[in-house]
Parts: structure tokens; C-alpha cells; sequence
């Protein structure tokens, strides 16, 4: 663990000089705004087509702020999952290449205080990057739409407070999995052979579990992301989206909530002991 201060340090100084590093924050907020910005010009067009046509179109239970609010959380947290990976992927391996991973083990860091370095790095700009992404969407589609409880025909179908439950317990489940993907990207970087190679094969094999985490059954629990919001999502906060619409036609198995819990856990560790003991065995 010699130098793990350092080795931090010299993270956060590269990180808030780099394009990267910015990258991470405000990626996943923009990714939003740009998504709410099209929802509302797509309902505003059409509105004017209706009132054109002398028509109304089906005005859904679900149009409240609450449905773009988890909507944005699910876009913004699948867009940092990925980056997150890539990102990892490309920590390691890019010092490698271009020789500084060899300056910062001459100044008396341990490869293993290096590996963590990064890992304690990444997850702090994850944390920065969500609580931002958190704030915006809350905020963001307050203003364009108009929080309240899911009412049909005079009835309250979901109180606000049992929205905000389902919420809190889908952005608690769609983060647990976001460690474990970022110690995987940490293990491809330190089993690469070069920069490129690292982060095509994080990313290929990410969205290759994305893809095929279907067809795995069962077996699919097992995988941390099965849970973890993605383009393919099978994540809570994918049917917490349709909570707080008012369908009222969503499964929920506690079983499969235990898995999301637990599961990723872990397969964290794995990747981050996997990552520590080839490090100290690969050439740097």
C-alpha cells in the first residue's frame, strides 16, 4: 500500500486537467437534457397536430414528472455504467503505454496502491458525476413537468410517498452494480496488452452480457449486470418507471431483489483481487 496518497493525488490532478475526466461528470447530465429536450418538443408537436385536427390524443396517466424523472435516472446511470467501464479499461493500459505507470512506480508506489488509487478515483468521479446527474433530472423535469401523485378518474392510484419509496429503492438497486463494472474495467486494463485492445474488449464484453444475459435464464441473476441499468434493461428502475406511470401489471419477485443486493458484491471483490494479483505478476 506504499504511496496510495500519491498515487491518488496524481489521479485527481490528471483528472481535472483532462477531457476524460470532464467527460465523466457531465456526459450522463447533457445525455439527459438533450433526451428531455425532445420528449417536450415531440409532446408540444404533438399538442399543435390535436389542436389542428380538432382531436385529442390519449392523455396517459403516466405524464406526470415523476415518469421523465426515473426515465432521465435510467438514461444518465446507463450512460455512466458505460463510461465508467471504459473508462477503467483505460486507466491502466493508457499509462502503460505511454510510460507513466513506470514514473509513478519509480516514486515508490506499489502496483498495489496503484490499482487502487484508481479504483477509489473512478468511484469518487462516479459519485460526483451521479449526484450531478441526480439533481438535474429532479430538477430538470420539475420544470418541465409537474410532479404529483397518479390519479385516474378522481382515485389516487400511488401516493407521492409511495413513489418516492419505488424510487429510492430503484436508484439503490441500479447503483450497487456500478462497482462491480468498473473493478471488471480495471481487470481487462491490467490484462490488455495495449490501450485500444482494453477498452474495445471492456466495452465488447459489457454489451455482449447486455445482449445475450437473456438467453442465460435463471443464470442471469447470477451476473451483476443483469441489475445493472443498460441498453438492453432489465433493471428495478425499469419497472419503477412503469410504477410511477400507474400500470399496475409489474412483477415484483423479492427474490431476484436479494440477488440485486448481493450479487455484485462479490464479483467486485473477484475483479479487484483478480486485478491485484496479476498486476503484480504482469510486465509494466
Amino acid at each position: 500500500m506504499n504511496g496510495f496518497v500519491t498515487a491518488l493525488q496524481a489521479e485527481f490532478y490528471v483528472s481535472l486537467r483532462s477531457f476524460s475526466g470532464k467527460l465523466i461528470v457531465l456526459a450522463p447530465s447533457v445525455l439527459v437534457l438533450i433526451q428531455y429536450l425532445i420528449t417536450k418538443l415531440s409532446e408540444a408537436g404533438q399538442q399543435a397536430r390535436d389542436n389542428l385536427l380538432g382531436s385529442s390524443s390519449f392523455a396517459d396517466i403516466n405524464g406526470n414528472a415523476y415518469g421523465y424523472y426515473v426515465d432521465g435516472l435510467s438514461t444518465g446511470i446507463t450512460t455512466l455504467g458505460l463510461l465508467l467501464v471504459g473508462y477503467a479499461a483505460f486507466s491502466i493500459s493508457s499509462d502503460r503505454d505511454t510510460g507513466v505507470i513506470r514514473h509513478l512506480l519509480i516514486r515508490r508506489i506499489s502496483r498495489s496502491a496503484l490499482l487502487l488509487a484508481k479504483l477509489a478515483h473512478i468511484h469518487l468521479m462516479a459519485i460526483a458525476s451521479f449526484l450531478l446527474l441526480l439533481g438535474f433530472t429532479y430538477f430538470g423535469s420539475g420544470l418541465l413537468w409537474e410532479y404529483g401523485a397518479i390519479v385516474e378518474d378522481g382515485f389516487e392510484l400511488i401516493s407521492v410517498e409511495e413513489i418516492s419509496t419505488e424510487i429510492s429503492l430503484g436508484i439503490k438497486l441500479a447503483l450497487i452494480p456500478l462497482p462491480a463494472a468498473i473493478a471488471f474495467g480495471l481487470l481487462v486494463s491490467v490484462c490488455t496488452q495495449s490501450t485500444t485492445q482494453a477498452v474495445t474488449s471492456a466495452l465488447g464484453i459489457t454489451i455482449l452480457l447486455d445482449v445475450f444475459k437473456a438467453m442465460l435464464g435463471d443464470y442471469a441473476y447470477y451476473l451483476y449486470a443483469t441489475f445493472q441499468p443498460s441498453l438492453l434493461d432489465q433493471s428495478y428502475l425499469q419497472d419503477v418507471s412503469r410504477i410511477v406511470r400507474g400500470f399496475s401489471d409489474v412483477l415484483i419477485d423479492d427474490r431476484v431483489q436479494q440477488l440485486n443486493l448481493w450479487v455484485p458484491v462479490p464479483e467486485m471483490l473477484a475483479f479487484v483481487l483478480a486485478g491485484l494479483y496479476i498486476i503484480q505478476r504482469r510486465k509494466l
